[in-house]
């Protein structure tokens, strides 16, 4: 029957990771998965960032510490702390805070659960270096539990299988920092199993029990890494759909929105304007000089044209808050702003043109803005905004003034350019959605 649940509860895991909608929601079902499954009363998945040399928490679920939230910002441990992690073939190992006859190695001091021993001088062979991870029943000192490439159950790698070879046992009562974390947090024991993608650690999960429950053994162990192996892929699969969803929404180019992240939140902007009445601009931008770069000095440079004028595009951008910087296609760039007043939004905007007067290559860029915070009429869907921003773009490219902002409503040519459809064969203009 122990079997039957245990297979339950991986399959359940394994289906709340697929329904996820986003990478939280994942994260958030495999450790309550994996806490439900290994029976513990806390359960935390971590992210190896190899860069940093750190464990990121991504998600603590269960009966939290002081101190603990559920989607930490900042809580990170150097990973020297978790060497086992580190290893090629990493498998499950168990630490605990408990005390048990057969974890007490001789000369042990103290009177209780995570005491320290008192006696001067150096360590005996009973005591473990800090962090050293406890021998189960039966086991040798240090990890236990199998996993794919892990080592068989019964045996320990590293250190602990020095210890093991010297016949040494671990003290839990000198454990060292990561016995006296799980003491002071409420917990008697955790089970620890390295999660793998793609043939390397990605991260961690970890399952706690409280102070006076039943401490994880060999065989929880075993189950961890079963339990982490289909956590792994559950973690593949958000990192694949996650992929998808940047690519259906990002230009590759730029690494900015796309037309279809653009028409998304600009669709969504306006109906929280309609119904809100929040400020809603939208800045469209016409990069001058791509093509003459482009002809003269090969698609090359005029890519890097691209990428350099999306980089001062974000950067402006992120002054305003609540803002979406855009490539529509080609040489056509755009921001949306939901919040920030036109005149904030026309300052960022002019410091933009200043510095496209600054590229090397190119020759500056043409920019029309329209907002609903400026006197342009009622504004009920966002092809009524696209064509204001549209005209107001045209204006200021007709123009040749570089670093000039056109600004529908402020300029009453915008408006009747808008409203007024071009005569056959007396100009090229033609605005989106027209």
């Amino acid at each position: 029957m122990a079997v039957d649940r245990r297979l339950r509860a991986v399959v359940a895991l394994s289906q709340a990771m697929a329904s996820a909608v986003t990478p939280q929601d994942a994260w958030r079902a495999a450790a309550r998965g994996a806490r439900e499954a290994l029976g513990g009363s806390f359960a935390a998945l971590s992210l190896w960032e190899r860069d940093l040399g750190r464990l990121r928490v991504l998600v603590n679920v269960g009966a939290l510490a002081e101190g603990e939230e559920e989607f930490p910002d900042d809580e990170t441990y150097p990973v020297h702390r978790f060497p086992e992690i580190t290893d090629a073939a990493p498998g499950a190992w168990v630490e605990t805070a408990e005390p048990g006859p057969e974890r007490a190695g001789p000369g042990a001091e103290g009177t209780g659960p995570g005491a320290e021993g008192t006696g001067p001088g150096p360590p005996g062979p009973e005591q473990a270096e800090t962090g050293e991870s406890l021998p189960l029943p039966g086991r040798p000192a240090g990890r236990t539990g199998g996993g794919i490439g892990a080592p068989a159950p019964g045996r320990a790698t590293g250190r602990a299988a020095r210890l093991a070879a010297a016949g040494t046992a671990t003290n839990p009562r000198r454990q060292g920092a990561r016995a006296a974390a799980l003491w002071r947090r409420g917990r008697g024991s955790c089970v620890v199993a390295p999660v793998v993608c793609h043939g390397r650690a990605w991260g961690e999960l970890y399952v706690a029990r409280p102070r006076g429950a039943a401490v994880f053994d060999a065989d929880d162990a075993d189950f961890a890494t079963v339990v982490a192996s289909a956590v792994a892929a559950g973690i593949a699969q958000t990192e694949r759909l996650e992929e998808v969803r940047r690519l259906a929404f990002t230009d590759p180019l730029t690494g900015l929105a796309n037309r279809r992240a653009v028409d998304r939140l600009l669709d969504e902007a306006i109906g929280r304007h309609r119904t809100e009445h929040v400020v809603v601009s939208l800045v469209v931008c016409d990069l001058n000089g791509l093509k003459r770069v482009n002809d003269t000095q090969g698609h090359a440079v005029g890519d890097r044209l691209l990428e350099r004028f999306a980089t001062l595009l974000s950067v402006c951008g992120a002054r305003l808050p609540g803002a979406l910087a855009g490539r529509l296609g080609g040489d056509e760039f755009c921001l949306v702003t939901v919040g920030p007043g036109p005149d904030e939004v026309i300052a960022a905007v002019t410091e933009l043109c200043a510095r496209a007067d600054e590229l090397e290559t190119g020759e500056g860029v043409a920019c029309g803005m329209a907002s609903t915070g400026d006197p342009i009429g009622e504004v009920r869907s966002a092809r009524r905004l696209f064509r204001l921003a549209d005209a107001a773009q045209y204006r200021a490219k007709a123009a040749r003034t570089r670093g000039a902002v056109v600004v529908a409503g402020r300029d009453d040519e915008v408006l009747r350019l808008a409203e007024t459809p071009p005569r056959r064969g007396a100009d090229r203009r033609r605005f989106r959605d027209a």
